[in-house]
């Protein structure tokens, strides 16, 4: 049956031929080809003119999938420069001790993963001896994503070259005394080692793309020269599902990104099976690669196999390793000889015939432990081609046996992910397989050892030398004491002053407020504005001409709206990264930018702004990552609440960001309600993330809720302090006795919430003779950090009373908590107000409609405020219930 897709014509065969004689002498050409040398043949001779057309520059359809054999033939392998047998011993010390560690880890239940490591020790060793820069000679080196579950062998290698010593690894998973290693690369808890934490399968990936792409956004606005950084981002094919995995392999393409190589470990195997049991994981990923524009490598079989291929004439050995299915082959890695004869060989005549020339010791070798991933030299060859490869990212489907060394029991098992420890006869294999110095005496012992060759060992000063020529440790994380000068006063007492009669909103406010900053003759350059493709929504339009939206190509078209003031200008030194609809790419922009002051020296400011509901509910993961990686910025969720985005509906109408942003402990979170309390949070972020003194920098992020509801913005009133604000709570106004009296209460809202309780103080004085002081709560988060703090001193036997409960103490009545969040936002707090306590918010889905007849269906507009105070002091019995009962009916309540 014909293939619809590829039997469509071309643009091409739309064309009138200008010589049909040629070309039915062409086709006539192949069918001979067919017909006497045999349709592999002539595929065969077709690869390789479409290869040479594409080399001679011909601009011809690309082939998404190449023969199942090594892209770099051995023939074609350069020259290795180390000494390949020192470099075995080194790893084989680090094979030993890493599955050590994690043994000798299983005694306390702890766990650990030995597979992983084992199947990709070549891939990262060979990195180490020849790729891999330090950050010595320039502060960014190359940045390596380091897969999750290898951490063990990189554990293993810094013990060999003395930054690890036998207490640590006896700590590798014991965390709780501050001092053990962390179980995968985290960032916070070993923040000299690990750079990225990547264990949060599908993060790597993406986020490595998106840090190839910042380091030339750093070097195209002049900021740092980082050509010679390149990024190594190392997977598992199994985690080549996740979607972030793929999600951004068409940008790497499409920018050209030759400073970003991925390295998939092809092993077959993900956690409970085979990645592609009836089908061809690599094969996949080529042709996904290939379409995006990558540079793909394939480094599948060890060189055991050169002589079975040199006498595949017919071209039916590569014909049948392109056709088995994956399972299949990790079965064979497990099968005996005869086995492998029948199930592989036996598949047709010309196989068998070619099976009689091989020995069974040849066939053993080449299906039980022949991949290239196990020969440095093969992966130095698939390295250097792609560090040499310019105008296109590179892949390596670099091809192993999971749990390769462990011995029969763990190689090419389905269960090996599972599987902690060794036995001390599997030891026993190891050390003989590996031809390690160490005596069975030692194997007797209850615990495995660590073993070490000394630290003036050959191996040892060969390691050191090779770090100390590639520009020192890897991997390493290096904090380069940068501060920033404080910003000029000027933008900050602007938004002290209100906005006199002119209704803006709060996204607004903090928009102006960063033009602003980034005209700063010191640090304006270094602000970051990252924003998901919505950037006139929240109107930056502005910010086009003036700060230019980066590009590497610049802007190679002239733009439909040049003609006006607010064009679309791109550029390649732009500063805006407009990133489109993409908020996992977002993100993983801002975390590339956030970490800059340590990745390359550099601190950024990076703000990312977006629908607040897309947000911490969309990229939790990435935000906990973030967190992690110690990434320092302000993050905006613009379009705030849940009542505010009329005719948007469930899936935009926002309730619950603050209380999901609650759960990450680097989180500064705040739900501003008027424009100067904006300005003091930015202001004490600066102070806090980027201030002149670097060693008093803390590493955190600033998360605010921004609304697009335009309100006269109040002048700063007096009294109120930059303090208070950031602290959480401080009172905007003080209720007026209608009489000496008159029952109290004391409301409390954060962001546009403000304004309904703020008309309910109106109402309850004028209308029920209730007196209300109205409070301003920019971060429930805040009151709730800092009482758990006062909580955690108390047991401490320190004495220290919460900030919310000083600053409600001697406030009269009852409490009630508003705010256009769901009520567990504000609940947050009660358990420390004094007051009796009670809160209204925006509990349930969002629904369209105006913003008034959505608050009174969630029932906090300021007519159910109202009510809602003069309930809670009738339970008190500080007013009449009829009271009550006839307000509702006064407002169509009841």
């Amino acid at each position: 049956m014909p293939d619809p897709v590829r039997n469509q014509p071309s643009e091409l065969d739309q064309l009138p031929d200008r010589d049909p004689q040629e070309t039915a002498e062409w086709r006539e050409s192949l069918d001979a080809v067919t017909a006497h040398a045999g349709p592999e043949r002539a595929s065969y001779l077709v690869r390789r003119t479409v290869d040479h057309a594409q080399d001679s520059g011909l601009t011809v359809p690309q082939l998404l999938e190449t023969d199942y054999v090594n892209t770099i033939p051995t023939s074609a392998e350069p020259e290795f420069p180390g000494d390949e047998a020192m470099e075995a011993r080194i790893t084989a010390w680090n094979r030993w001790n890493a599955a050590a560690m994690v043994t000798r880890g299983s005694r306390y239940g702890l766990g650990g993963h030995i597979a992983t490591f084992a199947s990709a020790a070549w891939l990262y060793e060979t990195g180490f001896q020849h790729f891999f820069r330090g950050k010595e000679a320039d502060g960014s080196g190359d940045q390596l994503y380091v897969q999750g579950h290898a951490s063990p062998g990189v554990y293993a290698r810094a013990f060999l070259d003395g930054r690890l010593t036998e207490a640590h690894l006896d700590q590798f998973r014991q965390e709780a005394g501050g001092q053990g290693l962390p179980s995968y690369p985290h960032p916070r808890r070993l923040p000299w080692l690990w750079e990225f934490p990547t264990v949060s399968m599908g993060l790597g990936p993406i986020s490595a793309i998106y840090q190839a792409r910042f380091n030339r956004y750093l070097t195209d606005r002049g900021i740092k020269d980082t050509s010679n950084s390149h990024v190594w981002a190392f997977l598992g094919d199994g985690e080549m599902d996740e979607p972030e995995s793929t999600a951004a392999l068409a940008l790497a393409g499409r920018e050209r990104l030759d400073n970003l190589t991925f390295v998939i470990n092809c092993n077959l195997q993900r956690l409970d099976g085979p990645v592609r049991a009836n089908f061809k994981i690599v094969q996949e990923l080529e042709a996904q690669f290939r379409a995006a524009g990558w540079n793909v490598v394939k480094s599948l079989w060890g060189s055991a196999w050169d002589e079975l291929l040199q006498l595949d004439t017919t071209g039916a050995l590569v014909r049948r390793l392109r056709e088995v299915p994956d399972a299949q082959f990790q079965t064979y890695a497990t099968r005996d000889v005869a086995y492998i004869r029948e199930h592989f060989f036996g598949a047709e005549p010309a196989l068998a015939e070619l099976a009689k020339l091989i020995s069974d010791a040849k066939i053993a070798e080449c299906f039980h432990t022949s991949r290239a991933g196990h020969e440095p030299r093969k992966v130095y060859a698939a390295y250097r081609a792609a560090v040499a490869h310019q105008g296109a990212p590179t892949v390596i489907l670099a091809q192993t046996v999971k749990g390769w060394t462990l011995g029969p029991g763990f190689e090419s098992r389905n269960a090996n992910h599972q599987m902690k420890k060794l036995t001390g006869k599997e030891f026993r294999a190891m050390r003989d397989l590996l031809e390690l110095p160490i005596p069975d005496s030692k194997l007797d012992e209850e615990l495995v050892p660590y073993v070490h060759p000394g630290a003036d060992s050959p191996e040892v000063r060969y390691l050191q030398e090779r770090r100390a020529a590639l520009g020192g440790p890897a991997p390493a994380r290096k904090v380069h004491p940068v501060g920033l000068p404080e910003p000029a006063a000027k933008p900050f007492d602007a938004l002290k002053k209100g906005s006199g009669s002119q209704e803006i909103a709060t996204t607004m406010a903090f928009v102006r407020l960063v033009k602003d900053l980034m005209r700063e003759k010191e640090t304006g350059r270094r602000w970051v504005p990252i924003v998901p493709d919505e950037a006139r929504t929240f109107g930056m339009e502005s910010l086009f001409p003036s700060a230019g939206i980066y590009s590497p190509l610049g802007q190679t078209y002239d733009p439909v709206d040049r003609d006006q003031l607010l064009y679309y200008k791109e550029a390649s030194d732009g500063q805006i990264l407009n990133e489109g609809i993409t908020e996992a790419g977002s993100l993983a922009d801002f975390t590339a930018a956030a970490t800059s002051y340590a990745t390359h020296g550099e601190p950024m400011i990076p703000f990312y702004i977006f629908y607040s509901m897309f947000g911490f509910q969309r990229t939790g993961d990435q935000f906990w990552a973030l967190a992690d990686q110690l990434g320092r910025g302000f993050v905006i969720g613009a379009t705030a609440g849940r009542t505010t985005m009329t005719g948007e509906g469930l899936q935009h109408a926002d309730g619950h960001s603050p209380l999901l942003a609650s759960t990450n402990p680097a989180a500064m979170i705040y739900d501003p309600a008027f424009a100067f309390e904006v300005g003091a949070i930015v202001k004490d972020g600066l102070r806090r993330m980027y201030g002149p003194d670097p060693e008093q920098n803390e590493d955190i992020f600033y998360y605010l809720t921004v609304y697009n509801e335009p309100k006269v913005q109040p002048a700063l009133p007096e009294g109120v302090t930059d303090e208070a604000i950031v602290k959480g709570l401080y009172r905007y106004r003080e209720g007026t006795a209608p009489e000496a009296e008159a029952p109290r209460i004391q409301l409390l809202a954060s962001g546009t919430a403000i304004h309904w309780i703020l008309e309910a103080q109106e109402m309850l004085a004028d209308e029920w003779g209730v007196t209300a002081d109205v409070w301003s709560a920019p971060s429930w988060s805040e009151l709730r950090r800092d009482a758990l703090e006062c909580d955690a001193a108390a047991l401490r036997g320190e004495e220290r009373v919460p900030y919310v409960t000083r600053a409600l103490e001697g406030a009269a009545g009852p409490v009630l908590a508003v705010s256009d969040w769901m009520r567990a936002v504000p609940d947050q707090i009660s358990q420390w107000v004094e007051q009796d306590w009670s809160s209204l918010g925006t509990d349930g889905f969002g629904l369209s409609d105006t913003r008034d007849a959505a608050r009174r269906h969630f029932g906090v507009d300021p007519q159910s405020v109202t009510v809602a105070a003069l309930a809670q002091l009738a339970r008190r019995g500080e007013v009449k219930q009829e009271t009550v009962k006839k307000a509702a009916e006064k407002y169509g309540l009841a």
